[in-house]
């Protein structure tokens, strides 16, 4: 097979490791768990540690289980080149930690993840100039910009609002001004969406949530996907400008953010990744199928307030969401009118889960304002326009009608 080939997404990422010998004939790359690798002539070692020579130094920077992933992941967004971290806030905070210096500015959509916003806060009070806006409107973005503005940073669908950015025209805009614009994809994941598409430099991935997709490990991942030119970016240290412009930037990402920080995915959980892939197309086409159903049947009925879903033609974004993503995705979220106690919804319900996590193969639900938004705080909680009552779904891979008939039962009480 070889590496040339086009297929599908789902054979490809099958497929992936056998594109390169296999220790064994091992159809999926076997766990190397050594942290050091020998070499019998330590001119070897020496090229290997000057880059001179393709291998691997120690464990924290990279290892033959954590690599194959790592090109699985570039696979999927089509990119060129991936490096994988612990955990996906480690991944984002290697764009901080790695490509930001103090006096930088960075533009920010203002729907964010709640630990993805403590991030750019902790930024800021770094010396990283933050700006805030609402990027369903290029408009917003551009006003923003000014010459110390370094990067754009935008998720695909906001958690847990479910508000769009304006991907293509904000894609349109960094490319003018030679602006790195970071997508986080974890809410659309690569089957539903590649964010290469609408111009992204680098891609952020949770590989927690849907890529792995069965809430049994951590792992996060960066993908260069070639639409940056890095030669052009000011804060590439000398080292590595020595080296073509298509790697300076994932050069310097590894060796500031991985390698400096430590933020490493262990093999085992590399592994456990790998396989947890390989069905991410088959979860994702019936996770979002059951979110259309539980979306349109809460939507419908007159206990809930209004229910936040692109899938919904009355969600503001919802023509975009069309003409951008293979399906609407599996995560929304819901207001209950005020009779109906969030709490008391909740625990009245059987199947779902009420846990801090998406993307999993169970449905999860939470209170988002009382748990994952409380510590931003109530002036800043309004600001995103999350109300007390929002209740965020992850929608898992149950059988429709039993997960269905769940949510429609817990509003009887």
């Amino acid at each position: 097979m070889s590496a040339t080939d086009s297929y599908g997404f789902t054979t490809t990422i099958l497929h992936s490791d056998r594109q390169k010998a296999i220790e064994h004939g091992s159809v999926h790359k076997p766990i190397h768990s050594s942290v050091l690798f020998g070499y019998p002539d330590a001119r070897d070692l020496a090229a290997v540690f000057q880059g001179k020579q393709s291998g691997y130094r120690y464990g924290r920077q990279g290892n033959p289980t954590v690599s194959a992933l790592e090109e699985k992941i570039t696979k999927m967004e089509g990119g060129q080149a991936t490096i994988a971290f612990a955990t996906g806030m480690a991944a984002i905070g290697a764009v901080f930690q790695a490509l930001l210096r103090a006096g930088d500015h960075v533009v920010s959509s203002a729907f964010l993840f709640g630990n993805t916003n403590s991030l750019w806060q902790t930024a800021s009070s770094q010396g990283v100039d933050l700006t805030l806006v609402d990027a369903t409107d290029v408009a917003n973005v551009a006003a923003a910009l000014t010459p110390a503005t370094r990067i754009v940073f935008v998720e695909t669908v906001a958690n847990p609002g479910t508000q769009i950015a304006d991907l293509k025209r904000i894609g349109a805009l960094c490319r003018e001004r030679g602006i790195l614009f970071v997508v986080d994809n974890t809410m659309t994941s690569p089957y539903l969406f590649r964010p290469k598409a609408v111009g992204a430099g680098l891609v952020m991935n949770s590989l927690t949530k849907y890529i792995a997709g069965h809430g049994n490990v951590l792992g996060g991942a960066l993908t260069d996907t070639g639409e940056f030119d890095w030669a052009g970016y000011p804060n590439i240290a000398d080292n590595f400008r020595k080296q073509a412009a298509v790697q300076q930037g994932m050069s310097q990402v590894r060796a500031k953010a991985l390698r400096d920080f430590g933020a490493s995915l262990s093999p085992e959980a590399a592994h456990q990744i790998a396989v947890g892939a390989e069905t991410i197309a088959l979860r994702m086409e019936r996770a979002s199928a059951n979110a259309m159903a539980l979306a349109q049947m809460l939507a419908a009925d007159p206990r809930v307030a209004v229910v936040h879903y692109p899938g919904l033609p009355s969600h503001p974004q919802h023509v975009l969401a069309k003409e951008l993503f293979r399906t609407f995705g599996a995560l929304f979220s819901f207001e209950l009118k005020p009779e109906i106690d969030c709490f008391d919804y909740l625990n009245r319900l059987k199947l779902a889960i009420n846990a801090t996590h998406l993307g999993d193969t169970r449905t999860l639900v939470i209170p988002v304002s009382h748990t994952i938004f409380f510590e931003m705080g109530a002036a800043r909680r309004a600001e995103m326009g999350l109300a007390d009552s929002l209740i965020r779904v992850s929608a898992g891979i149950e059988d429709t009608d039993d997960i269905v008939t769940d949510f429609k039962a817990a509003l009887n009480f």
